[in-house]
């Protein structure tokens, strides 16, 4: 059994979800839940659980501010929000769980079985997503692996390449990453930055574009590499880049 704790300031979001997971969830047990997060602190270091829905916007003490203080636990952790939808890219571009209101019951199921399978993200995976919801710069992404999640810099990434439903980051120094992530999944965060899709199966990073063959559509990219441009970015990149 995954004893659970709850945490979410509206009472009727901790009773819809106490029964969802009753009805469906066999193997979760709610331990305790917690409509004010002062309370719910204690109840974390008391009751130990094994998993945690924990609401982000709260008063008194946020969702973010709260895991810094329990973050010594060892615990599975879902996020309940209703956010926008940009900020649920950050979700799913830092690999982490979450579940969105009003909870759907086939995606809590699916939630609850990886919770089985993970422990807490490390801290610095939650402080690149709370840069992101606060619209602050972000130089980093996370990737999850095999060995645990890896920490890139933006300015390591060359170019990232579509390979079926994964995509190929190559990055400097003959490096490169697979990740379970579709093309589109990655533009939607990188073109936050100073990344433009310029083809349907790339995605460059504008800083370390070498040269324009503009007859040809071509990029040569910093380790030498060519990119294809496609007829409709071409002259997107001419007017927004200003390159002749």
């Amino acid at each position: 059994m995954l004893r659970t704790i709850i945490i979410d300031d509206e009472p009727d979001s901790v009773k819809l979800l106490q029964l969802q997971l009753s009805q469906y969830c066999p193997n979760v047990e709610v331990v305790g839940s917690y409509i004010g997060s002062v309370k719910a602190l204690d109840g974390i270091e008391t009751l130990s659980p094994d998993l945690l829905f924990l609401d982000i916007e709260m008063p008194v003490i946020n969702g973010f501010e709260m895991l810094d203080k329990v973050l010594h636990n060892n615990f599975s952790l879902v996020f309940v929000t209703a956010y926008n939808q940009f900020a649920l890219k950050a979700f799913r571009f830092n690999a982490l769980d979450f579940l969105v209101k009003p909870i759907d019951t086939k995606e809590l199921i699916e939630a609850v079985a990886k919770a089985e399978q993970r422990i807490k993200p490390p801290s610095a995976q939650l402080s690149l997503l709370q840069k992101q919801l606060r619209g602050e710069p972000v130089t980093k992404i996370a990737i999850p692996g095999q060995n645990g999640v890896s920490f890139i810099d933006l300015n390591e990434i060359i170019f990232v390449e579509a390979s079926n439903n994964y995509s190929k980051l190559i990055l400097t120094e003959n490096r490169h990453f697979l990740i379970s992530k579709t093309l589109k999944d990655v533009q939607e965060v990188l073109e936050e930055e100073h990344f433009l899709r310029v083809h349907r199966q790339y995605i460059i990073n504008l800083n370390h574009v070498k040269q324009f063959n503009r007859n040809e559509g071509l990029l040569t990219m910093s380790n030498g590499e060519h990119i294809p441009v496609a007829r409709n970015q071409k002259e997107h990149l001419i007017e927004k880049y200003r390159w002749l």
